[in-house]
């Protein structure tokens, strides 16, 4: 599904305009990426979890040439499907 889609679906199921719909869609990204660098979790009841994890830095490899590799330390962003959405896709 495109955002193009989940917007008109948003919009259908509630009534709103897609014009609405796109800025509350727009409004809910928004809140969830700032949370996220802040480090906070961000739970939603009947969903999931988003988390920011720390990965550490490693060493890998260049495919192409074996040549070693430094990766540098970063934040991941992670998905934790909750028990009601677990249960509505199977």
């Amino acid at each position: 599904m495109k955002k193009a889609e989940l917007v008109e679906a948003i919009a259908e199921k509630t009534g709103l305009t897609k014009a609405d719909a796109t800025r509350a869609l727009e409004a809910t990204f928004e809140v969830i990426t700032k949370a996220l660098k802040k480090g906070e979790k961000v739970p939603v009841a009947g969903f999931g979890t988003f988390n920011v994890s720390k990965r550490k830095a490693r060493e890998g490899r260049n495919p192409q040439t074996g040549e070693t590799v430094k990766i540098p330390a970063r934040k991941a962003v992670s998905f934790k499907a909750g028990t009601a959405l677990k249960e509505a896709v199977n």
